[in-house]
């Protein structure tokens, strides 16, 4: 799992973990299913004969000889997956899969479906064999990570839930995890990061002339859209296209079920932005691979794709935001709110649901603006909350949209449930100062970081062509 140790990311993920501990102590349920089964990666054909050698082979240029039509020979059992691993002589168990599984269902506060499980194991122990590789790799490079270091990082990170490392290490064993799979992970991370600042950052080079122009290109561009997005990245080959596919279904359903993008992409991706829960920051989308650039635009906020075909690869593509560049963004305006809000008593009907939504919104249409909320939510036996604070872009995007075409006075439609039902009345609005784009440093550090992802997806694929992996 890539939980991105470094300065602030830990609250990211341990945030919803310790939120899962307190569920589970309260005998809640820690977890709310996909809606349904995720679609299981293709059964291959029954054994038949070889296919004799002058069969069709596949149209690849990769210089391997596949044949188009691929004949299996023998009996397969596709659900049975082998649980441990030797990876230059180095044992992965049983237990270390069981732990690190049991630790990202508690940080995402879901429960697998049956049919599932397996390929999460699957998972785990990929993203463990490349965990002991890069370890590897670093102590091979005499890089040491001390027991102190490891030590300390963990202290900090049970500080940061007002725990000491003792009452940490018991939320952990109570969730089926433990204090020594959560330091293997801080290793992992630490010894990763080092060795690329050792073997990669030092030969990645921007000159100043690429990123003028690069400024040059934005302010021609000024005014087009820039997108921010987070990936998941899943490497594949031609013999493993069918199941990495399947699989990025898989994540793509809890996704869309509710899990968090970031945890996500921690614990699967395999691009170097999993150490910061696959965020890309802002790019526009010529500066992206065109089988993502040709669908950013038609995505809606908060959107998150279907497997997408890229070299090497599938991507999983989420729309964090978007904006114009160098022109300011009226969601970055600064409003003054007053929610009204009146609690339904229960057993309240949709019928009358909509009966008090209606009298709600006639009066805060009809009260003449702001300063007659007062009496209207007495009136109503509604409660007031204010706040002239909130960013519009912090929002639901509906409220978003629906208020920034709001004049000053006027109330949002009502929303809610059958429980409570609200409006929102805008009383002002600071829009914001006209953007002046990406500095220098922030054009010259993006592209840094485009080309040290880009270096390490190729020398972690390398040091795995050079592993020796013994599966049991």
């Amino acid at each position: 799992m890539k939980l991105g140790w470094l300065p602030g990311a830990t609250a990211l993920i341990a945030a919803s973990l310790m939120s899962a501990g307190v569920a589970a102590q309260s005998g809640e349920s820690a977890a709310a299913s996909a809606p349904q089964a995720a679609t299981p990666a293709p059964t291959p054909p029954p054994a038949a004969a070889a296919q004799p050698a002058e069969a069709a082979t596949t149209e690849d240029t990769s210089g391997l000889n596949i044949p188009a039509d691929v004949t299996f020979i023998g009996n397969r059992e596709p659900d049975v997956r082998k649980a441990t691993a030797i990876v230059n002589g180095q044992v992965i168990t049983e237990t270390d899969i069981n732990q690190r599984l049991a630790l990202f269902l508690a940080s995402n506060r879901i429960q697998l479906p049956p049919d599932q499980v397996q390929a999460a194991r699957a998972q785990v122990l990929r993203n463990l064999i490349d965990e002991t590789i890069e370890i590897q790799a670093a102590a091979q490079d005499e890089i040491t990570i001390q027991q102190s270091e490891l030590d300390q990082y963990y202290e900090r990170f049970a500080q940061s839930f007002n725990k000491t490392p003792a009452e940490m290490s018991e939320y952990l064993r109570s969730i089926n995890s433990s204090e020594r799979s959560m330091k293997r992970q801080i290793l992992g991370e630490l010894a990763w990061q080092r060795l690329q600042q050792r073997r990669i950052n030092p030969f990645v080079d921007v000159g100043d002339d690429e990123v003028q122009a690069v400024l040059a290109r934005l302010q021609a561009s000024r005014g087009t859209t820039e997108y921010h997005v987070a990936e998941i990245f899943l490497t594949a080959t031609p013999e493993t296209s069918n199941e990495v596919e399947a699989n990025a279904n898989r994540i793509i359903q809890q996704l869309r079920a509710g899990a968090s993008f970031q945890a996500y992409a921690r614990q699967f991706s395999e691009a170097s932005t999993a150490a910061v829960g696959g965020d890309l920051g802002w790019v526009r989308a010529e500066q992206l691979p065109s089988e993502i650039s040709s669908i950013l635009p038609q995505m809606p906020l908060g959107a998150v794709t279907n497997p997408i075909a890229v070299p090497g690869g599938y991507s999983i593509i989420a729309l964090v935001d978007k904006r114009q560049i160098g022109v300011a963004d009226p969601r970055d305006a600064l409003l003054s709110l007053i929610q009204l809000s009146i609690t339904l008593p229960a057993g309240t009907s949709d019928a009358q649901t909509r009966e008090r939504a209606q009298a709600l919104a006639q009066a805060t249409q009809s009260m003449g603006g702001c300063g007659h909320a007062q009496a209207t939510a007495q009136a109503l036996g509604a409660e007031l909350v204010s706040n002239d604070q909130v960013q519009a872009r912090q929002l639901p995007p509906a409220l978003q949209d629906m208020l920034l075409n709001l004049s000053i006075g006027q109330a949002t439609q009502p929303f809610g449930g059958a429980e409570r039902i609200s409006v929102l009345v805008l009383c002002g609005r600071d829009d914001p100062p006209q953007s002046s784009g990406p500095s220098f440093d922030q054009i010259y550090q993006q592209l840094n970081e485009q080309r040290i992802n880009n270096r390490a997806q190729r020398y972690l694929r390398d040091l795995r062509r050079d592993a020796v992996i013994d599966y049991r």
